[in-house]
């Protein structure tokens, strides 16, 4: 093999660990969410932290072709990522971005969201015409201006530079069905549109209004709006199991993570395995290698057979601590594991399978982080 033929290979997708995208899934889930959705009301796809960990890119030229023209993301970076690899329609940047990157948002036709006045006020003084979605504090005192605070919310629509084409708030809520955080939810619609009814009368043109996330559409449809920006439900889950929400859809999971056994190793009676040699064998073992660690997004804190893989559609309990790049997992009653055996951490083998849910449970924490937290050296591949 020549130098040059040697630089023009490529790794294979498969090769050690990666994630799978399930494309039909996400078809599915879409056609849901939309069947729910307010009349008028388009679905923006929230494309932020990678697509919660499933790939931005991939994610967001699936649902380009299934007909999705809006993207919420967090960052300047993020949108301009999206843009390169092609993506049409509104681009809007949930999260705060720097003056020294206020050039970049003309540049590529992105929209961004005003977080206060004095925000607004430093991107009308860049000069360059900016298209931007007022945030509206009802109540989460995140990011925002006060809903009360209306007469300087009127001011950005008289700001030269800036073309006001949105307004959104976010319900803090609306995942639970408490009857205080019902009221607490509704409060907060109230305030949204009436801040809106308010800013309408004075002649203010509030462009596309956004209140509804996931749960948002999932307990409170009837808020209505322009958009619904929907994260954690496009991708099939809801941010915990035990969740119960008004509207109980249909979801599949997107999202698989998998890897393989490197090689398999007998351990004695007395000996451990791993870092600080944790879980002495009490007999004759056998030991997987198997290629995934924390470093690509495993908790940690599944160690010590808190936490199992699925070989050959059976679980094998993980064996001592993870560590950085490879996990050790007990193949012992799975006699017939092979070296380069696909092993399953999130998905089904055979008629088991591993729930986002159980590890979310297991680490004490939500699906949310779980799959944002999946490292960006695993590649994503739609099936």
């Amino acid at each position: 093999m020549t130098a040059l033929s040697a630089l023009q290979m490529e790794p294979h997708d498969t090769g050690r660990a990666w994630i799978e995208i399930n494309r039909e899934a996400l078809r599915q889930n879409v056609e849901a969410l939309r069947a729910l959705l307010p009349p008028r009301c388009e679905l923006m796809a929230v494309v932020k932290a990678n697509a919660y960990g499933h790939g931005a890119l991939p994610v967001a030229r699936e649902l380009n072709r299934l007909g999705v023209r809006a993207f919420g993301v967090a960052t300047i970076a993020e949108a301009v990522e999206l843009r390169k690899g092609g993506i049409c329609g509104e681009l809007l940047i949930l999260g705060y971005t720097p003056p020294e990157d206020f050039p970049l948002l003309a540049a590529w036709d992105l929209t961004q969201s005003v977080i206060s006045c004095e925000y607004a006020k430093l991107l009308n003084r860049f000069g360059g015409k900016i298209n931007v979605h007022l945030c509206i504090d009802t109540g989460m005192h995140r990011c925002g201006e006060r809903c009360e605070n209306i007469r300087q919310i009127q001011s950005v629509f008289h700001m030269q530079h800036l073309r006001v084409t949105g307004l959104f708030s976010h319900l803090c809520t609306a995942d639970t069905m408490k009857p205080e955080d019902q009221a607490y939810a509704r409060a907060q619609g109230q305030a949204f549109w009436q801040t809106i009814h308010r800013l309408e009368a004075d002649g203010c043109r509030c462009g596309k209004k956004h209140l509804l996330a996931s749960y948002g559409v999932l307990n409170y449809p009837e808020f209505g709006g322009d958009y619904a920006r929907i994260g954690i439900a496009l991708y099939g889950l809801q941010s915990r199991q035990s969740d119960s929400p008004r509207h109980a859809l249909p979801l599949r999971p997107v999202l698989s993570l998998k890897a393989r056994v490197a090689m398999l190793k007998k351990l004695h009676a007395g000996e451990g395995a791993g870092y600080c040699l944790h879980d002495i064998a009490s007999s004759e073992r056998t030991i997987a290698v198997v290629t995934i660690g924390y470093a690509d997004g495993l908790p940690r804190c599944l160690s010590d057979a808190r936490g199992s893989v699925l070989i050959r559609g059976k679980r094998a309990p993980i064996v001592g601590l993870i560590c950085m790049d490879q996990t050790l997992v007990d193949v012992t009653d799975i006699p017939e594991t092979c070296c380069g055996d696909p092993v399953t951490l999130i998905g089904e083998s055979g008629s088991q399978r591993i729930t986002a849910y159980e590890l979310s449970d297991l680490a004490h924490t939500i699906t949310n982080e779980l799959l944002s937290r999946m490292g960006s050296r695993l590649p994503r591949i739609v099936v």
